[in-house]
């Protein structure tokens, strides 16, 4: 089971455009302003300011999300977690957020409320959940 990275962005939640621009960093690796706007416009309905890029990726990165590097005249911007990374952190996110509900009739009526392949999926994380408990105790046991 993966842990949850160490590093986490300092303002998880993105707009629309800096969701579709985060998408293209992941895809891509490392980007310049030109990269990420050259593929946004392949899309030949779509119109958008050079300039609206490199806002957008100004944003992304006081956030938290990208890192920018100089080098020479270019400036090159990369994600500082996966989207591996980012999907778990938001997953955990919303799952405390949900937890943090406190009412055991709203997780009962969540659950009741699940079909079949969600419910053996949710078996299967509290399985993993189990394990991982385990195996954290038997590495405890081991320092002692």
């Amino acid at each position: 089971m993966s842990p949850l990275p160490d590093y986490r962005p300092k303002q998880l939640s993105v707009g629309p455009l800096e969701s579709e621009i985060l998408q293209i960093i992941w895809k891509l690796g490392e980007v310049t302003v030109k990269d990420v706007h050259d593929c946004i416009l392949n899309d030949p309905s779509r119109e958008l300011a050079y300039a609206s890029v490199t806002t957008v990726l100004r944003r992304l990165t006081e956030k938290g999300w990208l890192v920018c590097n100089k080098s020479g005249r270019a400036f090159y911007w990369r994600p500082l977690v996966t989207k591996r990374q980012a999907d778990m952190i938001k997953a955990h996110e919303q799952l405390k957020q949900f937890l943090a509900v406190g009412n055991p009739d709203v997780v009962a009526a969540f659950a009741d409320s699940i079909d079949e392949a969600a419910g053996e999926q949710i078996q299967a994380i509290a399985q993993r959940i189990q394990a991982a408990r385990k195996a954290r105790e038997e590495n405890e046991e081991c320092i002692w």
